[in-house]
């Protein structure tokens, strides 16, 4: 059984940071990818950013140089430090591991609100 628990969201204004974390919790698979998706009211889910178990990571574009993804192996845990952020990063974000050994097996947190208002 694999458990993804979120925090750090809330309300921040345009131009200020908050920093996710995840703590992931049961089977971690040797070859992993643990990483954030969001979804917007009225939107579809998309990918944020991810990072391996060998530390590559990968961000979506319109992240690129505000976000910074990070793990703790020691610790099972992600985190996103969000920087710069606008109105349009209003989200919930949702923690994600892809188990990687045998094929793809696919977990997520439950998700944590992300509000950039003024």
């Amino acid at each position: 059984q694999v458990q993804l628990v979120e925090s750090g969201g809330g309300l921040v204004q345009p131009g200020g940071s908050l920093r996710l974390s995840c703590a992931v919790s049961g089977s971690i698979a040797g070859r992993n990818a643990m990483g954030w998706y969001r979804r917007a009211p009225g939107e579809q889910r998309e990918l944020v950013a991810y990072i391996t178990n060998r530390g590559a990571t990968n961000y979506a574009d319109a992240v690129k140089g505000r976000f910074t993804i990070s793990r703790d192996n020691a610790n099972n845990t992600v985190h996103l430090q969000m920087n710069s952020l606008k109105p349009e990063d209003t989200a919930v974000y949702i923690c994600n591991l892809d188990n990687l050994s045998n094929g793809i097996d696919r977990y997520w947190g439950q998700g944590t609100q992300v509000t950039v208002s003024s």
